[in-house]
């Protein structure tokens, strides 16, 4: 925490989301003097619980959407050249059965645009006949089958391209606290000028003073507006994930479900296979919004119909999770029609808040804020050069490495079958900001969604290979684990498949 009781910035950025964390990367790139506040970890909302998918929105296009496509498209290749170790290049097979929806001319044409929108950035789509398809994808019925495509995009790790974000405005000179909540926003002659924070740990408060307030907290964004403006309403989406070896995909699968005719996906993740995501209003508080019955059931029906062997059940499902997108104009009786652009609104107060928009484009988001930031505070617009920039962390796979060699203990995986160990914990705390098991065994690494029991078998261990570099003394370790423990329970609990049944965490 700063030392001085009303230490003074220029923007004071609320809310630790890709979208938070942008802002301050940016902001804190042009000079400015920059504080980002999060009341818990980077990315332990919606950023945090997104597909993982960095994509042009080729599904956009049904709605007319060409701009946000064209955007998006722009952004995934700023973010492949920009975060390369965070940023991956992903094949997606769309296979087309006889009397779908979405049938071969009007894919082909779909995919003939979003290459023309690519402007040659990115690699040519390729058409596939019935035989093809099912080469790249064996595991997918052949009943009706008639052929297919192949387009790519991108996936993420999304807490990590979060918390890169965040790391980089450390490096420029922000002040950045995570577990700090705003207790209160300071008001002079009915402007805001500045917050009380107050550490979620140490229980210690500061003021801080600014020329502008970003709010960046999404589906929270109204809790802190100086007007009494109605909440914007949240579209709930939900994944799941299951054994990658149940479904059989090798590659992405863009799938329209047999359910509704949503477009959804089933996705690599490692050992398992995600499939997502649901698309349904919701009045779910952000902090504990989960999956239900119902979505699991529409996502295992909606998988089922493209991959019949697999023949999944609620016993397949390793970990469900939900996260509510604050959308836009939010108006429609289908959510899905609504449009995922953003919307930047200056309210009577001064605060600047920040709805909408999508993971993919982050960072042309942030730096439209930046600059109404920056014609408020009365400053030149200068843009940064956030699009050239590399985001940190590049080395991390060789620090571990080096962790590991200086302490052999540090190399002992915490689970067998999983590729984590000791030293991308200690490397979490001393490089990425994490201060509880839930940053690291949910954010830092994905235990908590790769694993059952989503890591709690682990999680006494794991706060004993961290408790010296945080100082955590017996007591505080039992406290964190307990911690933990209620942590993943709000985030992967189920509702009832009845009424009067417990809920049920998968």
């Amino acid at each position: 925490m700063p030392g001085n009781q009303a230490e003074k910035f220029d923007v004071l950025v609320i809310g630790g989301g890709i979208t938070g964390c942008g802002v301050a990367r940016d902001a804190a790139m042009r000079g400015l003097k920059v504080a980002l506040i999060e009341r818990d970890d980077f990315a332990s909302g919606t950023s945090g619980r997104s597909s993982r998918l960095v994509h042009g929105g080729i599904r956009y296009l049904e709605h007319g959407q060409l701009h946000l496509v064209r955007e998006s498209i722009r952004e995934r290749e700023t973010l492949l050249r920009i975060a390369p170790h965070l940023v991956k290049p992903l094949a997606f097979t769309w296979p087309i059965y006889r009397g779908a929806r979405v049938g071969k001319l009007k894919l082909a044409a779909a995919l003939f645009l979003y290459q023309l929108m690519a402007l040659g950035k990115s690699r040519r789509h390729l058409s596939l006949d019935e035989k093809e398809t099912l080469e790249r994808e064996p595991s997918l019925s052949n009943v009706g089958l008639t052929g297919g495509a192949v387009y790519y995009d991108a996936c993420t790790d999304d807490a990590r391209l979060t918390i890169a974000n965040a790391i980089a405005a450390d490096q420029n000179g922000a002040f950045v606290a995570s577990h700090t909540k705003v207790t209160g926003i300071t008001r002079e002659n009915g402007m805001a000028i500045g917050a009380t924070v107050t550490s979620q740990h140490s229980g210690e408060t500061r003021e801080l003073r600014a020329g502008v307030l970003v709010n960046a907290t999404g589906v929270w964004q109204n809790e802190i507006s100086g007007d009494r403006v109605r909440r914007h309403r949240g579209s709930k989406g939900v994944h799941i994930a299951v054994p990658k070896e149940r479904v059989g995909n090798r590659e992405a699968v863009t799938i329209i479900s047999a359910v509704d005719g949503r477009v959804m996906f089933c996705l690599p993740a490692g050992p398992q296979t995600i499939i997502g995501t649901t698309d349904t209003w919701t009045d779910e508080s952000p902090e504990n919004v989960h999956a239900s019955a119902s979505d699991i059931d529409y996502l295992l029906r909606s998988a089922n119909a493209y991959f019949p062997g697999a023949r999944l059940t609620f016993d397949d499902v390793v970990s469900a999770w939900a996260g509510i997108r604050p959308l836009v104009g939010a108006q429609a009786n289908n959510p899905t029609a609504v449009s995922r652009e953003h919307s930047i609104v200056l309210d009577s107060s001064g605060i600047i808040h920040v709805t909408g928009g999508k993971l993919t484009t982050y960072r042309s988001m942030a730096a439209e804020i930046v600059d109404r930031a920056q014609q408020v505070l009365g400053a030149k617009v200068q843009p940064a050069r956030t699009d050239f920039v590399e985001l940190p962390g590049a080395d991390r796979a060789a620090q571990i490495d080096q962790l590991q060699r200086d302490d052999s203990r540090l190399a002992e995986r915490l689970v067998a079958e999983l590729p984590y160990s000791g030293a991308h914990l200690v490397y979490g705390v001393t490089q990425e900001k994490a201060q509880t098991l839930g940053d690291l065994l949910i954010r830092r690494t994905h235990l908590a969604f790769e694993t059952r029991d989503h890591g709690k078998s682990v999680a006494a261990r794991a706060a004993d290979i961290v408790a010296p570099v945080l100082h955590w003394d017996e007591q505080t370790k039992n406290a964190r684990v307990r911690e933990f423990e209620q942590d993943v329970g709000r985030m992967f609990a189920i509702s009832p498949r009845a009424v009067g049944n417990e809920p049920t965490t998968y």
